[in-house]
């Protein structure tokens, strides 16, 4: 049976109906930092089992104060890394046994193999920042090995001002 792990970053205070009802149903969900204030983790432990880093943002909330900014878990049977920024990665996920990594920051869904090693950063489910999708992500775990996929959230656009 398959394992799904749902992903969400860059909420910055903002957990939208959208973004629950997209994760529903995930065996676990990852958020990859900057949470924001207003419970959220709360929130998102009511649909399943959460692991969380801090980003950025988080930083001087006392809320997050407990919160890693870098985590090593095995979910699903395998190894997964969640850090906030990718561009902070400081180990060699193949020599670590990871073989997935999960990112947030930049608000850019992105999915990319590299050394065998699935990097996925599910963009950005909070306030919309310029053009970039509103978005969630979504891992499978199962016999066929990882399935990754963004999911946009049906949300309005933003409103051009002239």
């Amino acid at each position: 049976m398959a394992f799904q792990l749902g992903l969400i970053s860059d909420t910055h205070g903002l957990l939208r109906e959208e973004a629950l009802a997209a994760l529903r149903g995930c065996d676990h969900i990852v958020h990859a930092g900057d949470i924001g204030p207003g419970g959220i983790l709360q929130r998102l432990a009511g649909l399943a089992p959460v692991t969380a880093v801090r980003g950025n943002n988080d930083l001087g909330l006392a809320e997050f104060a407990q919160l890693p900014d870098e985590v090593q878990v095995e979910l699903g049977g395998i190894g997964v890394y969640v850090l906030h920024d990718l561009a902070q990665l400081r180990i060699d996920p193949v020599q670590h046994g990871v073989r997935l990594v999960i990112s947030g920051h930049s608000h850019q869904p992105r999915i990319q193999t590299r050394d065998g090693v699935l990097y996925v950063n599910p963009g950005s489910a909070g306030p919309r920042r310029f053009a970039l999708p509103v978005s969630v992500g979504r891992v499978t775990l199962g016999p066929q090995g990882l399935h990754a996929q963004t999911l946009a959230l049906p949300v309005a656009p933003p409103v051009r001002r002239r």
